[in-house]
């Protein structure tokens, strides 16, 4: 039973860090800089992944998606790229779980459950990794130009975005481990009671 109620706990865990790291992708503020004047004349610029925009004090903004691929700057391109990763690794490791539970009714026997269960743990383990690793390099650029007293244009300050992926990927991680802690568990009563009839028919 406390089995059964620990994969729950890492269900929840992991499902609400896989939401806050698919929230992160589309977000707007993964970095954000204010420009102030009068209250006619400021400006704020941020961007994120996809495009770069500037809100003026009357709330109307224009964009600029990123116009080529190829062009983009190397950080941003892996970033996409481990953010996609960390999406995708975090929604196939929420079907391996719901199909590795011991609450819910599929998945075969119980061996075949817990492969499952191990197997979505490691699957949010890599996505929260990926999210990390992609807010991590995306906040060292940020502060890498901000700090640097050669950077002449404009400098930006760290986003919403990236604390939010920051926690995500943290929730992803520590709710992979509890399902791989948990399995180990399993394995251990499940020793157990395999021995206890082997004791009782040696006396």
């Amino acid at each position: 039973m406390s089995n059964m109620a620990t994969e729950i706990v890492a269900f929840l865990l992991t499902v609400s860090g896989w939401i806050l790291v698919s929230s992160t992708l589309p977000t707007d503020y993964w970095k954000v800089s204010s420009v102030d004047g009068t209250v006619i004349t400021t400006a704020t610029f941020w961007s994120n992944l996809w495009k770069t925009c500037v809100t003026d004090s009357t709330g109307v903004s224009n964009c600029k998606d990123f116009p080529s691929m190829l062009a983009l700057d190397a950080y941003i391109q892996v970033c996409r790229g481990l953010m996609i990763a960390s999406v995708c690794l975090g929604f196939f490791g929420a079907i391996f779980a719901l199909v590795g539970m011991k609450c819910t009714k599929i998945g075969g026997s119980e061996t075949t459950k817990a492969r499952l269960t191990v197997l979505s743990g490691f699957h949010f383990i890599l996505s929260g990794l990926c999210c990390m690793t992609a807010c991590s390099i995306y906040a060292h650029r940020i502060t890498t130009d901000f700090f640097d007293p050669l950077f002449v244009a404009q400098k930006f300050e760290l986003g919403a975005a990236l604390f939010v992926g920051w926690a995500g990927s943290v929730l992803c991680i520590l709710g992979g481990l509890i399902f791989c802690l948990s399995l180990t568990d399993g394995f251990s009563v499940r020793q157990a009671n395999n021995a206890i009839p082997h004791l009782s028919s040696e006396v």
